[in-house]
């Protein structure tokens, strides 16, 4: 089991260095100036590179977990865990939106400022505190 906890640990770390960085590019392009059309497609082409390389950490992040979310037994742990589990919905929440902020983006129709990125940006630090704190501390 240790081994498996590992390897969620580093797909887990990865993705989220992908849910850290995906926005700050979406920054960016929040302040590209009309016109420049460079600028633009190598922001959208990085967008999407890092989206699909994001996705596929996701997914063995997500399996891992729930490997061992069965090997230690769900119903046995505390409440931690459920708290943990919403909170994983919220950051694969917010990775959808990710994708549906790119799509707006890459059509032109996404209204959000730069400004509104940088906020939305710190989402995923915030869910990454509190998951860290319920799985080392396990307050309930």
């Amino acid at each position: 089991m240790l081994w498996v906890k590992a390897f969620h640990i580093v797909f887990v770390t990865s993705w989220f260095a992908g849910l850290f960085y995906l926005p700050r590019i979406f920054v960016n392009l929040a302040m590209v100036t009309p016109g420049s059309v460079a600028e633009r497609e190598r922001l959208i082409g990085m967008s999407q590179r890092l989206l699909r390389f994001t996705t596929i950490l996701a997914i063995p992040a997500i399996a891992l977990g729930l490997w061992l979310l069965l090997g230690f037994g769900f119903w046995q742990a505390g409440g931690w865990v459920h708290a943990k589990l919403v909170l994983v919905l919220a950051v694969a929440g917010y990775h959808y939106s990710c994708g549906v902020l790119l799509r707006q983006l890459m059509a032109g129709t996404c209204q959000r400022s730069h400004r509104w990125f940088r906020w939305y940006n710190e989402l995923p630090v915030l869910l990454l505190v509190a998951i860290v704190i319920l799985v080392v501390v396990k307050p309930f």
